[in-house]
């Protein structure tokens, strides 16, 4: 085999996307909000591109969709020229103004003053208006050492103490990794110090290296059951994680009901005294398509593009590009322009069309899931809706992503009404969120003093007419936050049990 460098022709056949489709495919998968602020940013850069004003008040002119042409006809050439007859020089002064006053000149109009004493003042009440940066675990903290008389390095070391602290408000690590291999026998002792004056803060618990330091921080004298949660916290948190209460009654003495009952004062108690701290940003969500009830049964959905604006291409530089004065290099950027515009008008058309396509489709699919609820959601999967509109796969998955749906039964995404399933005994198909319905029930109904296993909630599954796997139900068991078997047990109903047999002995 001989290598060697050259030139050499090959001819080959390979798919490209066209700008126009990868355009096309971007403004499908955009939500509505996002879809806005690209229109907002398309009228920034494209002067061509303008917004249909709908006034009630106003007659409505329509806009005449007009052909472009590479050269205007002759009919063309004389209704410009008639109309343009005597302002022929008008855009050989324009280019002028652009090139001596490039700072000042702009393509289209200026806001009156009005109109931006109307912005700033929309900006002064939207300032106005914003909430308040809430208040960080840090800054409440700080607030609290302010009153605290302490040595310059005891309040240094409470500070980085405060400032190492995670959102949870735990100390990670140990104080010789806060203070670094240089750390003398006085800076630990300081910074012991410092520690304890943080653990001594609002809230109790703050400052714990771990969640039975934190526990314990906020046992005060007095509590009920103030000895029995000591002895928990400090000896038994696994054994109580588990539900190995029998094995915790051996080793301290306790009654399974005086654990039981030191267990609920226990859940009383703060395991992240720094979580409220935390600012939880839930976006709010707007909703693309609505659902309407139909006259003649079923629904129909309808788009919310109320927020859209209707664009139109500028009559005014339709009529520049037919103007036989107007030079060559003008008429190709206008042609650039115009494509662009034509094609984001399209394209917003085309996602419209599309997503109502596909939202129609997917309501028809799951009208039981809209009647009676979650529970009676079909299986579904993307291919069944892209057969149905006659799209390709992908497409319904860039026409449902992070998009929002307002049904009878709340807003959904639209990702939701998407689900696998699994075939029950008689043949038909049973989506995996009834599954797991089914599933919560029977451990909902289940003998607490004898809980079942995953093998016996398969066959509990199975007695249903749903044939899953063991591990399956192990999965959805802890998708779901249910403890296993030993977890779910109640050891008090039990000793209750035996004591009434033995009283009847």
């Amino acid at each position: 085999m001989r290598l060697s460098l050259g030139q050499e022709l090959r001819l080959s056949q390979k798919q490209v996307l066209a700008p126009r489709m990868i355009q096309s495919m971007e403004i499908l998968q955009l939500p509505i909000m996002q879809l806005q602020e690209r229109i907002d940013q398309e009228m920034e850069e494209n002067p061509l591109l303008e917004i249909e004003e709908n006034d009630p008040d106003l007659p409505s002119e329509e806009v005449e969709e007009v052909d472009l042409p590479d050269a205007p006809t002759d009919e063309e050439r004389e209704l410009v020229i008639d109309e343009t007859k005597d302002n022929e020089d008008d855009f050989e002064r324009l280019l002028k103004l652009d090139e001596e006053w490039p700072d000042h000149f702009e393509e289209r109009s200026r806001p009156s003053r009005s109109r931006i004493e109307e912005q700033g003042q929309r900006k002064h009440d939207a300032m106005a208006n914003m909430t308040a940066r809430p208040q960080t675990l840090q800054d409440y903290l700080h607030d609290q050492v302010s009153w605290f008389s302490l040595e310059p390095a005891v309040r240094e070391a409470v500070d980085r103490i405060i400032f190492n602290l995670d959102s949870n408000g735990y100390l990670q690590g140990s104080l010789d990794d806060l203070l670094g291999l240089e750390a003398t026998d006085a800076d630990r002792e300081v910074a012991r110090l410092a520690l304890t004056v943080v653990q001594k803060l609002d809230p109790p618990g703050i400052g714990a290296r771990d969640l039975r330091e934190c526990l314990l921080l906020q046992l005060l004298p007095g509590m009920p059951f103030f000895e029995q949660l000591q002895t928990l916290i400090s000896s038994h948190l696994a054994d109580l994680e588990h539900n190995r209460l029998p094995v915790i009654s051996r080793r301290t003495g306790y009654s399974i009901e005086l654990i039981q009952e030191s267990v609920g004062e226990l859940r009383k108690l703060n395991p992240k005294p720094g979580a409220e701290f935390t600012d939880v940003h839930v976006p709010n969500v707007t909703p693309d398509v609505f659902i309407e009830p139909a006259e003649e049964g079923g629904y129909t959905v309808r788009l919310e593009d109320g927020p859209i604006p209707s664009l139109y291409i500028s009559p005014y530089y339709r009529k520049l590009l037919m103007d036989p004065d107007t030079t060559e290099e003008t008429r190709e950027y206008i042609k650039r322009k115009v494509n662009s515009a034509q094609w984001l008008i399209d394209s917003i058309q085309q996602r419209r069309n599309t997503l109502t396509k596909v939202s129609q489709a997917i309501v028809d699919h799951q009208v039981a899931f809209l009647n009676k609820g979650p529970e009676a959601i079909e299986p579904l999967k993307m291919q069944q809706i892209a057969d149905k509109v006659g799209v390709h796969v992908t497409t319904v998955s860039r026409a449902v992503d992070d998009k929002w749906i307002q049904t009878p039964r709340g807003i959904f995404p639209l990702k939701r009404f998407f689900v696998g399933g699994t075939v029950s005994s008689d043949g038909e198909e049973v989506a995996w969120d009834t599954v797991r319905l089914k599933l919560r029930e029977i451990i909902d109904q289940e003998d607490k003093r004898r809980p079942l296993s995953d093998e016996a909630l398969v066959e509990q599954l199975a007695a249903e007419g749903v044939t899953v796997a063991r591990r399956t139900v192990t999965k959805y068991r802890k998708s779901m936050d249910i403890p296993s078997s030993r977890q779910r047990r109640d050891w008090g109903l039990e000793e209750s049990g035996k004591s009434e047999v033995g009283g009847r002995n």
